[in-house]
């Protein structure tokens, strides 16, 4: 009875919507801690997946490909083999009911499933993290460091200097990217951070940002404007357009070709691996062979000892664009992903540069600290602050001592007309105000630079009242015939008295 196709189907959208209900409440409460807020976000995701995963019950269920769930609604209203009869359609199920409960006696009694699924809010996920990463706060990039400095690609560097440069692959020589060593770092890196993403940030879609990424850089490949790897968009295996910066296309004959000059022809036949030397016209000759002819058919006296051989170049060439546009797209990945991953590293780089000036006691002090404050800090955040005389915060997030309150005169008020009237608390506060960005913005508003004139100003007719004092000082309005009393002349020219008198002194007027 309780097995039909309907009563699962019933059941599967209570369940979902359960979890819906689940995930709201769970959602609702802010974690007081960095470790209370990965289990909150793990504790979200394994209920959408399974939302997710009955959804798709609930779908194979609706399409109804084998015709189950027809004939069920067609038997509940009673359409049999033999016609249509609601009433022995109704009495056959409420025998079927009956024998069901005669052999689950136990089934009678309503069993509310509601406490069991209030239980998932409690759960605490199991998340693997290193010694070194501190439970999602920091990166562990120390193997790839290894790998990195041991490179012909990579220098010889401190960690905290790789913790800057290892977001940023495009700044590497390009010649030491095309490498199988390489793309097997990058491998390895992307890697790790998708993985160490997962960890600590459970509830973003990676494979939406992933999506995007590869979009975007399908565009910026194909217009040759991928960072780092300008005009390196190859659609073909065919090496001469884009080794080159030269369009043969343009030129009919070799005589043409040589107006480019000799260094860019050396160039060009350096790119595709033929001999560079020769006169102007030999070099022109040997790049416009090129043109029609492949370079797997070309002879081989025209190229240059230790390159690769002439039949080998077709196939080289394409597998080499391939390798190029996929440690390119590598990394496009890994910039977005330490752009989302921004915070933590810097916060990593702080705290590497924060064991640098600690011994091994202190670093071993240190960790011992951070796991009992791990522990007890969820208890510490719950328990209510006492704080009667509402003294400001510290540091710490409790509130800072009387005396220190008392020495700073954070007991005082001082309001800026000025900055809108904004409040400010002790002397300190008040004199530093003066030089950020809203009392800066207040006196733009006035049309007043804001120098040193105005240091303890804060009215607003106080400051354009020495404002048209300073002016009156300095002259601005102060009234200056030889400069602004006019003249005309007889052909009715205009001149201020100083330049009239000049000219009627050298009888030009």
């Amino acid at each position: 009875m309780s097995s039909t196709l309907l009563e699962v189907t019933r059941a599967s959208h209570e369940e979902v919507e359960r979890f819906e209900r689940l995930i709201v409440k769970d959602l609702q409460t802010e974690p007081a801690t960095n470790k209370d807020r990965l289990h909150q976000s793990h504790r979200v995701r394994n209920m959408i997946e399974q939302i997710i995963d009955t959804t798709h019950k609930l779908v194979d269920i609706y399409e109804d490909k084998d015709g189950a769930r027809k004939d069920e609604i067609a038997a509940l209203g009673g359409q049999t083999a033999t016609g249509t009869n609601v009433f022995s359609a109704f009495y056959d199920r409420l025998k079927e009911i009956r024998e069901y409960h005669r052999r689950h006696p136990a089934a009678r009694a309503i069993i509310d499933t509601g406490d069991e699924y209030e239980q998932l809010l409690k759960e605490e996920p199991q998340i693997e993290f290193s010694g070194e990463e501190g439970s999602g706060r920091y990166l562990d990039l120390h193997e790839l460091f290894n790998e990195y400095i041991n490179s012909k690609f990579g220098e010889p560097i401190e960690y905290t200097a790789y913790l800057k440069v290892f977001s940023e692959p495009q700044k590497i020589p390009h010649k030491a990217k095309t490498t199988r060593q390489y793309l097997e770092y990058l491998q390895k890196l992307l890697e790790y951070l998708v993985y160490f993403f997962e960890r600590t940030e459970p509830l973003q879609d990676l494979d939406r940002i992933f999506s995007k990424v590869t979009s975007e850089f399908e565009e910026e490949w194909t217009l040759g404007k991928v960072e780092g790897w300008e005009n390196s968009g190859q659609e073909n295996g065919s090496a001469p357009e884009n080794h080159t910066v030269i369009d043969l296309d343009y030129y009919s004959t070799a005589e043409e070709l040589m107006v480019v000059g000799p260094e860019k022809l050396k160039e060009a036949l350096g790119a595709l691996g033929l001999k560079t030397g020769g006169t102007i016209q030999q070099r022109a000759e040997r790049l416009f062979l090129t043109k029609n002819i492949s370079l797997e058919k070309l002879d081989r006296k025209h190229f240059a000892k230790g390159s690769r051989k002439p039949e080998q170049n077709g196939v080289v060439a394409t597998s080499q664009v391939g390798d190029v546009k996929e440690i390119a797209l590598l990394e496009a990945k890994i910039r977005r992903l330490c752009d989302l991953l921004d915070e933590t590293i810097v916060r990593t780089r702080e705290n590497v540069e924060k064991k640098q000036a600690l011994t091994y006691e202190e670093m071993e002090a240190e960790r011992e600290e951070d796991d009992v404050q791990a522990e007890s800090e969820s208890d510490d955040e719950d328990q209510q602050i006492y704080n009667p005389l509402k003294l400001p915060m510290g540091w710490d997030g409790k509130p800072i001592p009387y005396w220190l309150y008392k020495l700073h005169g954070l007991g005082q008020e001082f309001k800026c007309e000025i900055c809108g009237n904004h409040s400010y608390w002790g002397r300190r506060a008040y004199e530093r105000h003066f030089k950020e960005w809203r009392h800066q913005h207040g006196m733009r508003c006035l049309g007043i630079p804001n120098t040193k004139n105005f240091n303890e100003i804060t009215s607003i007719e106080e400051a354009k009242l020495l404002w048209e004092r300073i002016q009156e000082r300095q002259g601005v309005n102060k009234w200056r015939p030889d400069l602004e009393e006019e003249y005309e002349d007889q052909e009715g020219n205009i001149y201020n008295k100083k330049t009239y008198t000049d000219l009627q002194r050298q009888g030009l007027i």
